[in-house]
Protein backbone atom coordinates (compact mmCIF):
# COMPACT_ATOMS: atom_id res chain seq x y z
CA UNK A 1 0.00 0.00 0.00
CA UNK A 2 1.24 3.21 -0.80
CA UNK A 3 1.47 6.91 1.14
CA UNK A 4 -1.40 7.83 -1.09
CA UNK A 5 -3.64 5.35 -0.49
CA UNK A 6 -2.77 4.75 3.31
CA UNK A 7 -3.99 8.86 3.37
CA UNK A 8 -6.70 7.88 1.10
CA UNK A 9 -7.91 4.75 3.66
CA UNK A 10 -7.47 7.32 7.30
CA UNK A 11 -9.49 9.82 5.42
CA UNK A 12 -12.16 7.55 3.88
CA UNK A 13 -12.26 5.27 6.64
CA UNK A 14 -12.40 1.08 6.43
CA UNK A 15 -15.76 0.96 5.19
CA UNK A 16 -15.44 2.88 1.84
CA UNK A 17 -11.58 2.55 1.26
CA UNK A 18 -12.62 -1.48 0.91
CA UNK A 19 -12.79 -3.08 -1.94
CA UNK A 20 -16.92 -3.67 -2.94
CA UNK A 21 -17.89 -7.08 -2.94
CA UNK A 22 -20.59 -8.41 -5.45
CA UNK A 23 -22.93 -9.71 -2.74
CA UNK A 24 -22.75 -6.05 -1.53
CA UNK A 25 -23.82 -4.23 -4.61
CA UNK A 26 -27.41 -3.77 -5.24
CA UNK A 27 -27.09 -3.94 -9.15
CA UNK A 28 -29.42 -5.90 -11.14
CA UNK A 29 -28.57 -9.30 -12.65
CA UNK A 30 -26.88 -9.31 -15.67
CA UNK A 31 -28.96 -9.99 -18.83
CA UNK A 32 -28.60 -10.80 -22.38
CA UNK A 33 -28.71 -6.78 -23.17
CA UNK A 34 -26.64 -5.99 -20.21
CA UNK A 35 -23.70 -8.29 -19.26
CA UNK A 36 -21.72 -8.81 -16.14
CA UNK A 37 -18.63 -6.62 -15.87
CA UNK A 38 -15.69 -8.53 -14.98
CA UNK A 39 -13.91 -7.82 -11.55
CA UNK A 40 -10.88 -5.99 -13.41
CA UNK A 41 -13.14 -4.35 -15.20
CA UNK A 42 -15.38 -2.34 -12.50
CA UNK A 43 -13.38 0.22 -10.87
CA UNK A 44 -12.92 0.75 -7.57
CA UNK A 45 -13.60 4.14 -5.94
CA UNK A 46 -14.19 5.56 -2.77
CA UNK A 47 -17.32 6.91 -3.34
CA UNK A 48 -20.18 5.71 -1.26
CA UNK A 49 -22.14 2.54 -2.27
CA UNK A 50 -24.69 5.08 -3.55
CA UNK A 51 -22.26 7.00 -6.16
CA UNK A 52 -21.82 9.72 -4.28
CA UNK A 53 -18.49 11.99 -3.35
CA UNK A 54 -17.73 11.30 0.03
CA UNK A 55 -16.81 15.52 1.31
CA UNK A 56 -13.59 15.21 2.60
CA UNK A 57 -13.98 18.44 4.44
CA UNK A 58 -16.10 17.43 7.66
CA UNK A 59 -13.58 14.37 7.73
CA UNK A 60 -10.76 16.04 7.71
CA UNK A 61 -11.92 18.78 10.36
CA UNK A 62 -12.99 15.56 12.89
CA UNK A 63 -9.55 14.44 12.17
CA UNK A 64 -8.36 17.69 13.38
CA UNK A 65 -10.29 18.19 16.40
CA UNK A 66 -9.61 14.88 16.88
CA UNK A 67 -5.69 15.36 17.05
CA UNK A 68 -6.21 18.54 19.57
CA UNK A 69 -3.66 20.01 17.30
CA UNK A 70 -3.84 23.39 15.94
CA UNK A 71 -3.86 22.22 12.26
CA UNK A 72 -3.93 23.72 8.43
CA UNK A 73 -4.68 20.67 6.31
CA UNK A 74 -5.99 23.03 3.86
CA UNK A 75 -2.78 24.28 2.82
CA UNK A 76 -0.13 22.37 4.47
CA UNK A 77 0.52 18.74 3.86
CA UNK A 78 2.33 18.11 6.89
CA UNK A 79 -0.63 19.48 8.80
CA UNK A 80 -2.95 17.22 6.91
CA UNK A 81 -0.63 14.16 7.14
CA UNK A 82 -0.69 14.61 10.96
CA UNK A 83 -4.28 15.56 11.38
CA UNK A 84 -4.93 11.71 9.85
CA UNK A 85 -2.50 10.05 12.51
CA UNK A 86 0.56 9.95 9.46
CA UNK A 87 3.80 10.09 9.65
CA UNK A 88 4.79 13.65 8.29
CA UNK A 89 8.33 13.30 7.98
CA UNK A 90 10.27 14.54 5.10
CA UNK A 91 11.16 10.57 3.86
CA UNK A 92 7.63 9.97 3.84
CA UNK A 93 6.79 13.07 2.14
CA UNK A 94 9.38 12.41 -0.70
CA UNK A 95 7.90 8.89 -1.36
CA UNK A 96 4.45 10.45 -1.63
CA UNK A 97 6.26 12.66 -3.84
CA UNK A 98 7.67 10.24 -6.23
CA UNK A 99 4.60 8.25 -5.99
CA UNK A 100 2.22 11.32 -7.26
CA UNK A 101 4.55 12.45 -10.12
CA UNK A 102 7.13 15.06 -8.09
CA UNK A 103 9.40 16.22 -10.87
CA UNK A 104 10.77 19.00 -9.35
CA UNK A 105 14.06 19.04 -6.68
CA UNK A 106 13.36 17.26 -3.71
CA UNK A 107 15.39 19.21 -1.78
CA UNK A 108 13.62 22.20 -2.74
CA UNK A 109 10.92 21.13 0.40
CA UNK A 110 8.28 24.21 0.29
CA UNK A 111 7.55 23.77 -3.75
CA UNK A 112 7.75 19.67 -3.36
CA UNK A 113 4.95 20.64 0.01
CA UNK A 114 2.62 22.58 -2.34
CA UNK A 115 2.43 20.38 -5.28
CA UNK A 116 2.04 17.00 -3.11
CA UNK A 117 -0.90 19.21 -0.98
CA UNK A 118 -2.60 20.25 -4.76
CA UNK A 119 -1.85 16.72 -6.09
CA UNK A 120 -3.42 14.76 -3.33
CA UNK A 121 -6.29 17.09 -3.34
CA UNK A 122 -6.76 16.39 -6.96
CA UNK A 123 -6.00 12.28 -6.58
CA UNK A 124 -8.61 12.60 -3.84
CA UNK A 125 -11.20 13.99 -5.89
CA UNK A 126 -10.07 11.52 -8.59
CA UNK A 127 -11.17 8.81 -6.15
CA UNK A 128 -14.24 9.41 -4.99
CA UNK A 129 -13.82 12.81 -2.50
CA UNK A 130 -15.52 16.29 -2.65
CA UNK A 131 -12.90 18.20 -2.75
CA UNK A 132 -13.87 22.38 -2.12
CA UNK A 133 -12.86 23.86 -6.11
CA UNK A 134 -10.76 26.35 -4.06
CA UNK A 135 -8.26 23.07 -3.13
CA UNK A 136 -7.79 21.73 -6.56
CA UNK A 137 -6.63 24.94 -9.01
Amino acid sequence: MGIFDKIKHAIFGEAVAAPVTPSATSAPAPTAAAPAASPAATPQSAASPAGTPIDIVPLLDAAVKKSGQKLDWRRSIVDLMKAVGMDASLAERRELAAELGFTGDPHDTATMNVFLHKALMKRLAENGGKVPADLLD
